[in-house]
């Protein structure tokens, strides 16, 4: 039965049922799984990439080479090691052995530099860092600000630097590594730490457990109705939850096969899945906007799909990327890297992030509850309790904690940082004693009981994928010399998704552009670099000294209501430019008329 074919319920039961084979007295991981496939279907491509492919019987052998390294630097005893790295087969096997050793793996963001990644490494709590020789230079430029006896290790088939050692798993005997050697494998053991910018501050480090890796993947392979005809085009990072874990494990339990891209290219995207024959692919809305974006192809509905699954497809180009590329369904879905709400929509309703069937509300608790719109914290009413959002009215997505750990769909690993877990937990919402995830994210729910995104709370704003912390930024650029103050927030660009950056700066005599554009190439991933900056004379601070960014936030980048001098990023050109009156209109999407009606700006 085809994934189209099947209807929702179908679909839920069919992820369900694969759930509860995790529930039986032995727990397995994915590297079993990958054990047991090898046995299976040893020669079917598990992982493949131009020039570059692992059957799982490969896989197998390749995930068995990182574990007996691993086992012989002494690393199987829950240390923690650091890997960055960009997307190839040798990027999965390397997680799977190092992890099947007793080792919890840091999977780095490829776009961190600077300061960034050092706090990445930092916030692990690793010794060791395994790096890809593509990125030996962003480690060397931090070396000197981890601590001395860290252990860089540089894998590849070439030498390494003399700063670090070579690793070349092929040095390595393929045999199963011995078990008295490794850790017996428990749900709730950490197998990996994925970044997450959270709501404040610099990225934490999410613990993802060994149950919630095969529950993702298993959960999924059941939505997605994978089996060994399926191949998944996958040119998201694998970094990320859902490019590193969601997509390759649900097809690594079904004997599928992914096909990897170290980028995503909208030029080559349809091209490449027609060649390759893919029935599936991954997408975040960015990666669908680009695409409608780009001029059409002959390999536009030249394809073998049958599905398209991913997160953050909007409304506004729901239908008209559907009807373009023929795309014969898509699964939309919400969930965030640690956290416990997870959403469907597999009716494919535009728009929609998905919902939970009546059915299955007790076992998959979420609720929407109203919000301060200015401090964001939630509203309580006279009995002290949280106040729940009527159909239509937004409110923060909050997922209830039954569990703390271990083999429970509602239980919340939190972070390396103890604090920053106890924040992301609200406690006595509907009753003394209970405890709720907070997602950050407003929701609005309809009639139908279908989740619909409103944006983000706090100080965190989502930009090409990925969540982008206004204090990460604003640390970052008041490094810069001549910057003496910095606030960031999100603003709306049109025709884009989600919030491009905007800084707001204040300056002495000394500052100049060119200084700025360095420092953000230096301590800041591209993604995060402000795409807007306005140069202010002051900046309005509360008694708290916390920065007032509602007005800030309301002008915007307009020039017609702004006096300050505005710049704005040319990726082409890789400089900032002063943003002219038509520009700015053109990027709110405003017409001239509309323009011509806006409140003037006071002379600077």
């Amino acid at each position: 039965m085809t994934s189209a074919s099947r209807t929702p319920a179908q679909c839920w039961a069919s992820a369900l049922g694969n759930i509860a084979k995790l529930q039986g007295d032995s727990f397995r991981t994915l590297a079993d799984v990958i054990d047991e496939q090898a046995d299976v279907a040893g020669a079917q491509p598990a992982l493949v990439a131009p020039g570059d492919v692992l059957t799982y019987r490969g896989l197998r052998d390749r995930k068995n080479q990182y574990a007996q390294w691993a086992i012989g630097q002494g690393l199987g005893d829950g240390s923690t090691v650091c890997l960055l790295m960009d997307n190839r087969p040798d990027y999965v096997a390397a997680w799977l052995g190092i992890g099947q050793a007793g080792a919890v793996v840091a999977l780095l963001n490829t776009g961190l530099a600077g300061d960034s990644l050092a706090h990445a490494i930092k916030a692990s709590g690793a010794m060791c860092i395994v790096a890809g020789a593509e990125h030996a230079d962003r480690v060397l430029a931090i070396r000197a600000s981890l601590p001395a006896d860290m252990a860089f290790w540089i894998a590849g088939p070439d030498a390494a630097p003399a700063w670090a050692r070579a690793l070349q798993p092929e040095a390595y005997t393929a045999e199963p590594a011995d078990k008295a050697a490794c850790p017996a494998a428990a749900p709730g053991r950490t197998a990996l730490l994925i970044y997450t910018s959270g709501t404040t501050g610099l990225p934490k480090a999410a613990r993802i457990s060994h149950y919630r890796i095969m529950e993702w993947s298993f959960w999924f392979a059941g939505m997605m109705g994978t089996g060994t005809q399926d191949r998944l085009y996958n040119c998201l990072p694998l970094y990320h939850s859902t490019g590193g874990v969601v997509g390759i494990g649900a097809m690594l339990v079904s004997g599928g096969s992914v096909e990897l891209r170290k980028r995503f290219s909208a030029s080559m995207f349809w091209a490449d899945v027609a060649k390759t024959q893919c029935t599936l692919f991954l997408y975040i809305g960015e990666l669908c906007r680009y695409l409608l974006a780009a001029q059409a192809g002959g390999h536009d509905q030249a394809h073998s799909l049958r599905l398209c699954v991913g997160n953050g497809l909007r409304g506004d180009i729901w239908q008209a990327f559907v009807d373009r590329f023929a795309i014969p369904q898509v699964l939309e879905f919400y969930a965030s890297t640690e956290g416990n709400v997870s959403l469907y929509n597999y009716e494919g309703r535009p728009g929609a992030i998905g919902r939970v069937p009546p059915l299955l509300a007790q076992r998959f608790p979420v609720a929407l509850i109203e919000c301060d719109a200015e401090t964001g914290e939630p509203r309580r009413g006279p009995d002290g309790r949280c106040i729940r959002c009527a159909p239509g009215v937004p409110g923060e997505a909050l997922g209830q904690i039954r569990a703390a750990s271990g083999a429970d769909p509602t239980s919340f690993d939190g972070y390396t940082d103890a604090a920053a877990t106890e924040r992301k937990i609200l406690r006595g919402v509907f009753k003394d004693g209970d405890a709720w995830f907070r997602t950050g994210d407003l929701m609005m729910q309809d009639r139908d009981r279908f989740f619909y995104f409103v944006d983000r709370l706090g100080d965190t704003f989502r930009w090409k994928g990925e969540n982008v912390s206004t204090l990460q930024v604003a640390e970052a650029l008041c490094r810069c010399p001549g910057v003496n103050g910095a606030v960031v927030y999100g603003v709306a660009v049109a025709g884009t998704d989600g919030r491009a950056g905007m800084a707001a700066l204040t300056v002495s005599d000394d500052f100049s552009m060119p200084q700025l554009e360095a420092a953000a190439r230096v301590n800041l991933p591209a993604y995060a670099r402000p795409m807007f900056v306005r140069i202010c004379h002051a900046l309005e601070n509360t008694g708290t000294f916390k920065p007032v960014k509602t007005a800030l936030v309301r002008d915007g980048f307009n020039t017609t209501v702004v006096a300050d001098p505005i710049y704005v990023y040319d990726p082409r050109a890789g400089t900032y430019g002063r943003l002219t009156a038509g520009e700015s209109r053109r990027l709110m999407g405003m017409t001239d008329r509309a323009a011509a009606q806006q409140p003037q700006a006071a002379s600077a």
